[in-house]
């Protein structure tokens, strides 16, 4: 990965806020393992890595329409909830599952793996800075993946305190109005360009991090380094080193 520009600019920082579905925690292979046990139970053959990509485009999709007012706001588990019932029916499933099992793969979500890096990386930088989770994921669904995962934040912010989605400004304006401190003394971090763009957009610093497995082995996301960008890395105890958190 690229080097950053320059590890002085991190004496600036004051906090460091974190998308968490890809960037913190793993949701590809959960699913995959909730998965085979559906199909080896019901004698199906699901594809879950397909039907994986198709529940979070069509994540991203109702996301879209509610920041730009196309729909009214709906909390992230609904969305998934109501997608896993889309994704279904389209694919001739609807009938092999009641509604109390398509909630309980539908908590999948909230019970996601940390990525290796993640809960060493994330010691470290709470060690020197305020860190807190910026997610637009619900604020009982963050609570609980960071629970199951074990990550240690000081603060859970997500989108859910202002009822739109990141990269809506009204999100990244949620860390200022909580944490205290000016856009610019504010890192996000994520595995996702759109998210970055706009907090730089909104004055704040970035972090990227790669997360070359976000979709599985198959996928090809864009992980490349960015000039624009303040640091990119491979790793949270990467980024902890760059920005001198012991």
């Amino acid at each position: 990965m690229a080097e950053d520009k320059g590890t002085t600019e991190s004496d600036r920082l004051a906090a460091i806020t974190f998308d968490i579905q890809g960037t913190c925690v793993d949701f590809y292979q959960p699913i995959l393992r909730i998965g085979a046990a559906v199909n080896r139970n019901k004698g199906l053959s699901i594809d879950w890595a397909m039907l994986s990509a198709d529940w979070r485009t069509l994540y991203r999709q109702a996301l879209d329409a509610i920041i730009d007012g196309r729909r009214p706001w709906m909390r992230v588990d609904r969305i998934y909830r109501e997608a896993l019932d889309v994704l279904l029916e389209k694919r001739g499933l609807g009938g092999f599952f009641t509604a109390p099992e398509r909630d309980e793969l539908n908590a999948v979500w909230t019970k996601l793996d940390p990525w290796p890096d993640s809960v060493e990386g994330l010691t470290r930088l709470r060690g020197r800075f305020t860190t807190s989770t910026l997610s637009n994921a619900g604020m009982a669904a963050v609570v609980a993946v960071v629970k199951h995962a074990n990550l240690p934040f000081d603060a859970i912010l997500t989108a859910e305190l202002v009822e739109t989605y990141k990269p809506a400004p009204a999100v990244y304006q949620l860390a200022v109005d909580y944490l205290g401190y000016r856009p610019d003394q504010i890192l996000m971090v994520a595995c996702h360009k759109y998210d970055l763009r706009a907090a730089k957009a909104f004055g704040m610093r970035t972090a990227f991090v790669a997360r070359p497995l976000e979709f599985g082995p198959d996928a090809t996301p864009d992980i490349a380094a960015e000039s624009w960008l303040d640091f990119c890395v491979d790793s949270f105890t990467a980024l902890a080193d760059r920005l001198n958190a012991v």
